[in-house]
């Protein structure tokens, strides 16, 4: 069953991020402890502390502190949608977030969207206004289980060459 949903987590960056990665719009999970990749499956947390070689940020503080640490800015495509739980798939009447806010307060040097469902709304809705590419990572989202937490690193290391 679809039910409307607001985006009310605000996006996390500073003037010095040099990467903003998107999602589509925080899950249930998120909105209930309001911040980004709250799933306790969902290995995004994981994945950047191992490219980074740090340990995982526990808390919300400590998550936006390792966010602005290394240059990270984070926020989803979407501001508010129909969705059915937390299935991207299932996304009706999608409207986006004013991305273009970020990359005119930050020096973004590259933009990235954690799977392909909010690469193809970044592409759609935000790209017109932005004019900058994006790149597609893999989702971490415990749905895609088919991608191993070594692919997912693997894949995630390029935002590395983007940072100071």
């Amino acid at each position: 069953m679809l039910q409307t949903v607001n985006h009310s987590i605000p996006p996390v960056f500073t003037k010095d991020s040099k990467v903003l990665i998107l999602g589509s719009i925080p899950s249930p999970k998120s909105r209930e402890i309001g911040f980004f990749y709250g799933h306790p499956r969902n290995r995004f947390w994981h994945v950047l502390a191992e490219i980074f070689a740090t340990e995982i940020p526990q808390t919300t503080e400590e998550k936006r502190d390792f966010l602005i640490h290394h240059q990270i800015a984070l926020w989803d495509v979407l501001a508010s949608c129909e969705i059915a739980g937390a299935s991207d798939q299932s996304i009706r009447n999608p409207i986006p977030n004013p991305i273009e806010y970020i990359l005119s307060e930050a020096d973004i040097r590259a933009i990235f969207t954690t799977g392909k469902k909010a690469y193809e709304l970044y592409q759609r809705y935000c790209f017109p206004l932005t004019m900058r590419k994006a790149l597609s990572l893999f989702s971490p989202s415990p749905a895609n289980c088919r991608i191993s937490f070594e692919q997912i690193c693997d894949n995630y290391r390029v935002i590395l060459s983007y940072l100071s």
